[in-house]
């Protein structure tokens, strides 16, 4: 019978295999046997096998046949390789019968079943377990032993570190968790929201004519307007503040936010506040070279740590001194579970003083991952509605998450 054009993998040559599995494995035997095949005739080969045709009649051997000569045109470069490889290429292929026979494996499924991972016949010099092949699926997945020279294993498949890193909730974090996370934010802050200014610069393509400059120009040329001098917005970074809360109640995650915060500083040139019943600035304490130095200094520095919170008065404090220009047009974040002994009608009042001031406010609530979180606390639900994100801050992911709304607030 005829089949349609596909690759070799979608009929009864070769199907269901690894297309990797049986380069890889197919290569191996042709270095053994002495015949020099690099990576670049390896990548070939897997390609035209992807590419190629295998319509042929099954009963006359046309598959095969096929298979052949592309793996020869690709593999093969040197005449006195061709003897190697027709010996290699029998030895894996002749027996093969039942591969290439797809309505014989239909017809008893049990034997089907059985040939899952084919066993070929061993070439000479070569040992009986090294011959096998990924007809039907991948290999058993095995551990590599010290000891272990077979080109078939495949190392034990094991949980990523990066993974596993990335859920852990901050409270579980140690030191070297903590440089990790240095890191990984400084990377992930590198792309910021960018603003127009209102400031012009000269610019060769610039929407405006500079009328001044123009005119200045037009001096030289006897007044008469020959070249137009151009001009454009400024383009500039987003400023970032944030507003951590360093309480009794943050404690756990206090010392990542820190380094939050640090990244913010070193990348993005924020300004940066800690608060619990008072507010202290952190921007020059966190620009220190050494992460564990600048988390132990801004630690020293803020007195009333995990202590009482008073997110208002902090949040007043903030607007009424002269980092207060700072908020305008800035991405705002504010960092904190929402537990505060003050009023919820005066953090509502600040609030709105802050939505009139920045461009973006997000919030940062690591109680928000917890299971049936409601925002029911006075302060978290009057402040609610001035937030534009309200986004949970427990482990990497999430601040990921946060960090990639940031790069957003375009």
């Amino acid at each position: 019978m005829t089949t349609e054009n596909t690759n070799p993998a979608a009929h009864g040559l070769l199907r269901g295999i690894d297309n990797a599995a049986f380069v890889t494995s197919f290569v191996a035997r042709l270095r053994r046997a002495g015949i020099r095949v690099g990576l670049t005739e390896a990548q070939s080969f897997s390609r035209a096998m992807a590419v190629s045709s295998f319509a042929d009649d099954f009963e006359t051997g046309g598959p095969r046949t096929r298979l052949y000569w592309t793996a020869r045109v690709t593999l093969v470069d040197t005449y006195v390789d061709l003897a190697a490889f027709d010996s290699v290429f029998a030895a894996v292929f002749e027996d093969a019968v039942f591969s290439l026979d797809p309505p014989s494996r239909r017809q008893n499924p049990a034997s089907a079943a059985e040939d899952r991972n084919v066993t070929l016949p061993a070439a000479e010099g070569e040992d009986e377990d090294d011959t096998g092949l990924p007809w039907a699926t991948l290999p058993t997945v095995t551990g590599i032993g010290p000891d272990s020279d077979s080109p078939l294993s495949m190392p034990e498949r094991r949980p990523s570190d990066q993974v596993s890193f990335a859920d852990t909730p901050f409270e579980d974090f140690d030191a070297g968790d903590l440089r990790r996370l240095d890191q990984s934010l400084r990377a992930a802050l590198r792309d910021w929201p960018r603003r127009k200014s209102r400031r012009l610069r000269k610019q060769a393509r610039g929407r405006r004519i500079a009328m001044r400059q123009t005119t200045a120009r037009a001096r030289h040329t006897g007044w008469e307007t020959v070249t137009l001098i151009r001009h454009g917005a400024v383009i500039k970074d987003r400023r970032l503040v944030m507003l951590c809360d360093v309480s009794q109640s943050m404690q756990p995650y206090v010392t990542a936010y820190l380094h939050f915060m640090r990244a913010a500083t070193l990348v993005a040139d924020g300004e940066v506040f800690a608060f619990a019943t008072s507010l202290t600035r952190l921007t020059p304490v966190l620009k220190h070279k050494s992460p564990e130095a600048a988390i132990d200094e801004a630690s020293a520095t803020v007195g009333d740590r995990f202590g009482g919170t008073r997110i208002a008065s902090n949040l007043r404090a903030l607007l009424r001194s002269h980092h207060g220009n700072a908020v305008r047009g800035s991405v705002f974040i504010i960092a904190s579970d929402g537990w505060d002994s003050e009023p919820p009608q005066e953090l509502s009042a600040q609030m709105a003083r802050l939505r009139r001031r920045a461009h973006r406010i997000i919030w940062l609530n690591p109680r928000a991952a917890e299971p049936g979180f409601v925002p029911l606390v006075g302060a978290m639900a009057a402040a609610l509605p001035y937030c534009d994100e309200f986004l949970p801050a427990h482990n990497v992911t999430a601040l990921d998450e946060a960090i990639a709304s940031i790069g957003n607030s375009r």
